[in-house]
């Protein structure tokens, strides 16, 4: 959350403040378990208490934060068994919207997604793992949202939510990050030679290497 009373404000406080929790929880600042100091926070944001208790309240309807009667809010905690529930039925609903996107291939999509694995690298290269989680987001969502299918897209998005935090801590190790680039790389080649059963192998194969080093995360 840093510079962020300095950055132009969304159109609300708990717009503001929602963006600001969201984004130090998925890059990993705030990470899985933490305790969120309201007083201390809302000092740092030059909010009042009610912007931070609405935006607190939004998160944890999206899974990111829980609330503890006496105790308050805490970023969300994953067990391994919710971790590989979400990764499971991520492979089922993203299978689907893949294989419709790349029946489909809209006008551009290849070139956006290139355009996209340009910044990957990059962020990859300079170990910035924000940046990285960032734009390995914009990657998965780029090819997903090619199905032309909102309802799956926001479902596939829920689950995406309520892993963020894990994931940018899967980016901090070094072989992780190259390991994403070089899967990103064979996705995006079946792609360009039209290969839809190889790319959605690659995927398939890049979820289950996550899940992997995430195991150790969580134990």
């Amino acid at each position: 959350m840093s510079g962020a009373v300095e950055r132009r404000r969304p159109q609300t406080a708990q717009q503001f403040v929602l963006e600001e929790l969201r984004g130090a929880i998925t890059s990993g600042e705030l990470r899985p378990g933490a305790p969120i100091r309201q007083d201390a926070l809302a000092a740092r944001l030059q909010v009042s208490r009610v912007p931070l208790r609405e935006a607190l309240k939004a998160l944890e309807a999206e899974g990111l934060v829980v609330h503890h009667v006496h105790r308050g809010y805490f970023v969300a905690q994953l067990s391994l068994a919710d971790l590989e529930e979400i990764y499971r039925i991520r492979a089922l609903l993203e299978t689907e919207a893949v294989s419709r996107a790349l029946t489909l291939r809209p006008d551009g999509f290849y070139e956006a997604l290139a355009g996209i694995q340009r910044e990957v690298e990059r962020a990859a290269k300079a170990g910035d793992v924000t940046a990285m989680a960032e734009a390995n987001r914009r990657f998965h969502f780029t090819l997903i949202e090619a199905c032309g299918m909102p309802r799956l897209v926001r479902m596939i998005t829920t689950l995406w939510d309520s892993t963020d935090a894990y994931r940018s801590l899967y980016y901090t190790d070094t072989s992780h990050r190259a390991q994403a680039v070089h899967e990103h790389r064979a996705v995006l080649d079946s792609i360009l030679q039209d290969d839809r059963a190889n790319a959605l192998r690659w995927l398939d194969d890049h979820r289950a290497h996550a899940v992997s080093a995430l195991r150790e995360v969580l134990s």
